[in-house]
C-alpha cells in the first residue's frame, strides 16, 4: 500500500521566471508597474528573450503551499499538467527537490510550460507577465483515482476553474472523497476569481468543502458582503472551517460556530509579501494535520507569514522552519 499523503495539491503548474528589471524597462515594454497581465507564447518568447539573468522555480499558489508544508515536515503530493520541455523539468525537479511528489508526468504534447515572468524593480514591487500554456489543458482523464485516494486533505486551487475540464476534475475528487475520510480544501485564489466563477464557488462551500482558505476580499466576494461583521455572520452559516487572513490586521478563523480572531507578528523589514497567504496556509495545514488546536495553527501560520515576507519568494527553507518557535 502506498504511504499515505498529508496534503495533495491540485494546482495550475506555473514556473516563476524572477528578474530585476527597471522602470524604464517596463516603460520601454509598454508594461503597467504593479500588473499582472496574460500573455501568449510569442509575448513570451519575445520577454524572455529580453532577459540577462533569471531565477527559475517552481511557482503557483498551491505548488507554494505544498512545497512549503513539505519544509515543515509534511508528506505532500502535487498534481498539474507541465509540458516536457526545459521549463517542464525545471518545476518538477524543484517540486521533487523539496520532497513533494509529483504525480502527473510531463505531457509530449500540447502547449508549452506555463511561466510567470515576474518583473521585480528597484522599489520591491512585482510586475508579472504570465503564459498559462499547458497548466490549462489537465484534464480529469489524466487524474488516476490512485493519485487522490490516499489523502487527508485534497487543496484546489480557485484558478482551476478557469480551465476547460475544471467541474470534472472537481467532480473526481469529490466522488474520491465520498470514498474515503479525505477532506476537501478550496483557496479562493483572488476575488475576481470568485467573482468569474461565484455560483459554483457558492455550491462547492456550501455543499462539499469542509476548509475554505481565503483573503478578506476573496471573502467578501463569495458572502457578497461589505463589512468584517457581516462576512463573519454570513460565512458562519457555511457550515465548515473558514480560514481568512487580513494581511496586517492577522485573521479570522471561522470553525463551524466558533470564531477566533489572531493577531499578526509584526514585522518592520518587510521585502516581498508575495506568497504570504500562500505560506500562511501552508502552516496552517500543517498544524491542523498535526492535531494543534486552532490557537495553535494561527500561531504557526502567523509566524510563517511574517518571516517570508522578510525574504525573496514565497517558500520558507527547512531552515527558517527549524527555528518556528510554535512547533
Amino acid at each position: 500500500m502506498p504511504e499515505k499523503t498529508q496534503l495533495l495539491g491540485i494546482s495550475n503548474a506555473i514556473v516563476d521566471v524572477l528578474t530585476k528589471v527597471s522602470m524604464e524597462f517596463l516603460k520601454d515594454m509598454q508594461i503597467k508597474p504593479g500588473s499582472m497581465n496574460l500573455i501568449d507564447e510569442k509575448e513570451a518568447i519575445k520577454l524572455y528573450k529580453e532577459f540577462t539573468d533569471t531565477k527559475e522555480m517552481s511557482g503557483g499558489s498551491v505548488a507554494n503551499t505544498v512545497s512549503c508544508f513539505s519544509n515543515f515536515g509534511g508528506k505532500a503530493g502535487y498534481i498539474g499538467q507541465v509540458y516536457d520541455d526545459d521549463f517542464g523539468k525545471v518545476f518538477i525537479n524543484d517540486m521533487r527537490a523539496m520532497g513533494v511528489d509529483v504525480k502527473l508526468p510531463p505531457s509530449n504534447s500540447g502547449s508549452p510550460t506555463a511561466r510567470s515572468h515576474v518583473l521585480i524593480t528597484d522599489d520591491g514591487q512585482r510586475t508579472m507577465q504570465t503564459y498559462l500554456g499547458a497548466c490549462t489543458e489537465l484534464t480529469a482523464k489524466q487524474i488516476d483515482s490512485s493519485m487522490i485516494g490516499n489523502a487527508e486533505i485534497i487543496l484546489l486551487e480557485g484558478y482551476l476553474w478557469d480551465i476547460p475540464d475544471c467541474n470534472e476534475i472537481a467532480n473526481k475528487v469529490i466522488e474520491e472523497k465520498g470514498k474515503s475520510s479525505a477532506k476537501i480544501a478550496l483557496s479562493l485564489s483572488d476575488s475576481f476569481c470568485v467573482q468569474r466563477h461565484f455560483e459554483a464557488f457558492k455550491k462547492l462551500a456550501t455543499d462539499q468543502v469542509d476548509i475554505i482558505f481565503a483573503n478578506e476580499d476573496e471573502m467578501m466576494a463569495l458572502t457578497r458582503t461589505k463589512s468584517v461583521q457581516d462576512m463573519i455572520d454570513e460565512t458562519k452559516k457555511l457550515d465548515n472551517l473558514s480560514v481568512i487572513t487580513l494581511g496586517e490586521r492577522g485573521s479570522i478563523i471561522i470553525n463551524y460556530d466558533e470564531v477566533t480572531h489572531a493577531k499578526a507578528l509584526a514585522t518592520s523589514n518587510i521585502v516581498d509579501t508575495t506568497g504570504a497567504g500562500d505560506t500562511y496556509t501552508a502552516a496552517f495545514l500543517f498544524g491542523l494535520i498535526s492535531k494543534k488546536s486552532m490557537n495553535e495553527c494561527t500561531e504557526i501560520a502567523s509566524w510563517a507569514a511574517s518571516n517570508v515576507i522578510q525574504q525573496i519568494g514565497a517558500r520558507l527553507s527547512k531552515d527558517t522552519i527549524d527555528n518556528c518557535p510554535f512547533l
